[in-house]
């Protein structure tokens, strides 16, 4: 288990984590791993932009396309004299 310290911790923002610990039931520092794995839960949970659009389209048929042929980049440009 690691150790995070927050510095400058703005007091209105502190005193707001300090009550909802107590109306929780819990200390400061569980309320604060409560809510960093609460966030980082509905963050896992949230689809990426191609699923997103995928999932979109999914009920018109979906979008199928065909897969972009491999380019070869083209030869850097000559500087100098």
């Amino acid at each position: 288990m690691s150790t995070l310290t927050i510095h400058d911790l703005d007091t209105d923002l502190e005193d707001s984590l300090r009550d909802r610990a107590a109306r929780n039931g819990r200390s400061v520092e569980a309320e604060a791993r409560a809510i960093l794995a609460g966030a980082l839960e509905r963050q896992r949970d949230e689809p990426n932009l191609a699923e997103s659009i995928r999932r979109r389209f999914a009920p018109l048929g979906g979008v199928e396309l065909e897969p972009h042929p491999p380019v070869m980049p083209s030869a850097p440009p000559k500087l100098g004299r």
